[in-house]
C-alpha cells in the first residue's frame, strides 16, 4: 500500500474553509467529515483535515500557534503546468485567499504562493520533468 499524507489544519470557520478548498477543486470525503472537522482529498495519497481548534487542541498538547499570526509550516504542491499554477493561485484569491509573492520562474521551475483564510501559506509549483 502506498504511504498517504493526512495534514491537519486548524481553521476558525469550518464552512469557510470547506468551501476555500472546493473552490481550489478539491473534493470532500463525507466518511471522514463531520460537524468539527472535514476530509479535503488533494489526491490519491494526500489529504488535508480541517478542524476547529477545538478539535485540534484535541490531537495536540502543544499550544496552537495560529497560521495568520505566524509562520507554521508551507506546504508546495505540485502543479502539471504553469498554467495550472496560476489557476490554483488564482482560484485561491478568488476564494477569500490572499497572494504572498508574485510569480517566480527560474526557468525549470515556476511557483506562486498563496494563504487560505486562516494564514496557512500554500506554494503550488510546476517543475520541469526533464530537470528533476
Amino acid at each position: 500500500m502506498p504511504r498517504m499524507i493526512f495534514i491537519t489544519l486548524p481553521v476558525t470557520d469550518l464552512p469557510r474553509a470547506r468551501a476555500f478548498y472546493e473552490a481550489l477543486g478539491f473534493t470532500i470525503n463525507p466518511k471522514f467529515s463531520g460537524p468539527s472537522s472535514a476530509c479535503v482529498v488533494v489526491s490519491d495519497a494526500i489529504y488535508f483535515m480541517l478542524s476547529t481548534h477545538e478539535q485540534f487542541r484535541e490531537f495536540s498538547p502543544k499550544p496552537l500557534i495560529l497560521p495568520s499570526e505566524g509562520a507554521t509550516c508551507l506546504f508546495a504542491l505540485s502543479c502539471d503546468s504553469r498554467a495550472e499554477v496560476d489557476a490554483m493561485t488564482e482560484a485561491a484569491i478568488g476564494a477569500g485567499g490572499r497572494a504572498l509573492h508574485d510569480a517566480e520562474d527560474l526557468g525549470f521551475i515556476y511557483s506562486r504562493a498563496f494563504e487560505d483564510p486562516d494564514g496557512n501559506g500554500f506554494g503550488p509549483l510546476w517543475m520541469d520533468p526533464a530537470a528533476a
